[in-house]
């Protein structure tokens, strides 16, 4: 069990960090899908930031034990952030192309706040 909870969180901190990175920095390619028109290249960069450091969060402090309750948050809040952008996808595109990675990405991030709030490995270590 820890060991598919460790490797479902790191494809989700992999996934993220070039999700946001992808954001930050390639926002010419973004611009082009029709859904980029509901938020600014500000908010968008906020956005990929957010994803950054929440991929970061998500191994980090579980790995060396420093302030491990911020995984399962991080999860958590990338978890909201998917189903944020499935909203705003759903309204702005024409096709449902989107909806099918989405829906997984909620689905990895809520087994991964879920198999750390089980196995208690969020706790505070002393």
């Amino acid at each position: 069990m820890n060991v598919l909870l460790w490797v479902f969180q790191a494809m989700l901190a992999l996934l993220s960090f070039a999700g946001g990175a992808y954001k930050v920095f390639m926002f010419e390619e973004l611009a082009k899908v029709p859904t980029t028109g509901a938020l600014s290249r500000a908010g968008w960069s906020a956005l990929g930031v957010f994803e950054m450091l929440c991929a970061i969060l998500l191994i980090i402090p579980a790995a060396i034990e420093w302030m491990p309750v911020l995984t399962p948050l991080a999860a958590a809040a990338l978890a909201l952030e998917s189903l944020a952008l499935a909203t705003l996808y759903a309204q702005y595109s024409h096709t449902p192309a989107h909806s099918v990675s989405t829906p997984s990405g909620v689905l990895i991030t809520r087994y991964v706040r879920s198999g750390e709030v089980r196995t208690g490995t969020f706790e505070e270590v002393e």
